[in-house]
C-alpha cells in the first residue's frame, strides 16, 4: 500500500472513529452491515490471518496451516515462551528469501485470555467475538476498524514475503468493507 493510500485510509478511519463515538455517521442497515462483514470473512479465514487465529495453543504456518515448527507455543502473553519467543525469529520486517521468517512490528499471537480464535467458527460467531469487549481487549467497533486498517501486523498479511499467498482481496477493500460494516451498524450474520 502506498503511503498516500495509507494516509487517506487512516484519515478515513480517524474520521469514522470520531463519528462512531458520537453516533453521527452510523446509518443502521443490518442487511448492508451483514453483507459487508460476510465479504471480509474469506480474508479472516485465509492462512495469513488464520495461522495465528487458530484452535490450540500454538501458531500455524504455511498456506496449508500446518503446526509451527520448533514446537512453538502461545505463552502467557501470546509472545511464545522461554527461548521460543516469537521475536527470536520474527523481526520487524520479513527476512528476504523464499519462505524465510516473516516479520512485522510486535509479532505475536493473540494472548490466551483473549485468543480471538476463528478456526471452526461461523461468520456470525466470529463477528460477535470481534464485537465483544470481553473477548476483544475492550475495543469499540471503531477501534476494530482502526486495527484492521492500520495495525502493522495486520498489514503484513498483504506483504507476507516470498513464497506466501496473499489474502483474496486487497487490503484497501478489506479495510473499506470493515468500515462499511461499522457505518451500517455492525450487525452480525446469523
Amino acid at each position: 500500500m502506498s503511503n498516500k493510500k495509507l494516509i487517506l485510509l487512516t484519515l478515513l478511519v480517524t474520521t469514522l472513529s470520531f463519528h462512531f463515538t458520537t453516533n453521527a455517521l452510523v446509518q443502521r442497515d443490518d442487511d448492508r452491515a451483514r453483507a459487508a462483514f460476510l465479504a471480509v470473512v474469506p480474508v479472516l479465514k485465509h492462512p495469513r490471518c488464520l495461522n495465528c487465529h487458530a484452535n490450540g495453543n500454538f501458531p500455524r504456518q504455511g498456506d496449508d496451516s500446518h503446526p509451527h515448527a520448533q514446537n512453538v507455543t502461545r505463552g502467557p502473553f501470546g509472545h511464545g515462551v522461554t527461548s521460543e519467543k516469537c521475536s527470536a525469529c520474527h523481526q520487524t520486517e520479513n527476512v528476504a528469501g523464499l519462505n524465510m521468517p516473516p516479520g512485522a512490528p510486535n509479532w505475536h499471537l493473540p494472548p490466551p485470555n483473549i485468543p480471538m480464535i476463528w478456526e471452526g467458527k461461523t461468520p456470525g460467531q466470529i463477528c460477535r467475538q470481534l464485537k465483544d469487549p470481553k473477548q476483544n481487549h475492550d475495543k469499540s467497533v471503531a477501534a476494530i476498524v482502526e486495527h484492521v486498517t492500520s495495525d502493522k501486523l495486520v498489514l503484513w498479511g498483504w506483504n507476507p514475503g516470498e513464497g506466501r499467498t496473499l489474502p483474496p482481496m486487497s487490503h484497501e477493500e478489506f479495510a473499506a468493507k470493515f468500515a462499511e460494516w461499522a457505518q451500517f451498524g455492525a450487525a452480525c450474520p446469523q
